[in-house]
């Protein structure tokens, strides 16, 4: 007897769980879309970051770093947004201040992961820019 339940218990489920991935991904850059436009409309020195200083950011960071926040927020681990800041030349302690950590839980918790993906040879090399993090 091959019940519904013992059906659904063999069924390779790995492309519906990959849609979900993608969808909540898809999701989180939404999001960070929609915060980082409402940051930069209420900034008040025009030059469009948003902080009100007068001075202009790379544009992907914020976006990256909202990225992060929300998926963290949203019980998601954010390491490909970390990637992405680390190679836009965020800090660890940029990161870390987003994800409500010190320099050092962040560094700690993805540098590792990062590194595999930035410099996958082996080769110390980070496969283009990463911030300088000397203090």
């Amino acid at each position: 007897m091959n019940s519904m339940i013992e059906r659904l218990g063999a069924a390779d489920v790995a492309g519906h769980a990959d849609a979900v991935r993608l969808a909540a991904v898809q999701e989180v850059q939404t999001q960070a879309d929609a915060l980082v436009t409402a940051l930069r409309l209420g900034d008040g020195d025009g030059d469009g970051d948003g902080d009100g200083d007068g001075e202009d950011t790379d544009p992907q960071r914020p976006w990256a770093l909202a990225c992060l926040r929300i998926a963290l927020a949203a019980g998601m681990d954010g390491v490909e947004d970390v990637v992405l800041l680390r190679r836009s030349g965020a800090t660890w302690a940029e990161i870390g201040a987003a994800a409500g950590i010190t320099r050092q839980s962040a560094h700690e918790r993805w540098n590792a992961r990062v590194v595999a993906v930035l410099d996958r040879y082996g080769l110390g090399e980070p496969g283009g820019p990463v911030a300088d993090d000397a203090p």
